[in-house]
């Protein structure tokens, strides 16, 4: 008796496509709805909100850092700078999150209309 194993059946092999397995069929884009669009809208303000408040951190984290340094009695305001250097990281991953699948589906958006 052999050692080798049984092989399975040949399938025909399509020659335009290589590599593209037997019976597979290219999936078609979805129809871009009204609700598409208005959530697509609604992750781009929301992107932009969130970046305002990052930038707005970033600025007033500034001013705190300037005012810490001018007296040792407002040495507070370095620590609050710090919190809020703390909250711009923390708001990265959550612009990220926001921007990239916001532009992805205005652009799809823009593709369907033209």
């Amino acid at each position: 008796m052999s050692a080798q194993q049984p092989q399975p059946p040949h399938r025909p092999h399509t020659p335009g496509a290589p590599g593209v397995p037997w019976g597979f069929v290219q999936p078609q884009p979805r129809e871009i709805t009204a609700d598409y669009r208005r959530r697509a809208g609604i992750l781009t303000r929301s992107a932009i909100v969130v970046g305002a408040l990052m930038a707005v951190a970033l600025v007033v984290s500034v001013v705190f850092l300037v005012r810490a340094d001018q007296d040792t009695r407002n040495a507070a305001y370095g620590y609050l700078a710090l919190v809020l250097w703390v909250g711009i990281a923390a708001g990265i991953p959550v612009l990220l999150a926001l921007a990239i699948p916001a532009a992805r589906m205005r652009r799809r958006v823009r593709e369907q209309r033209r």
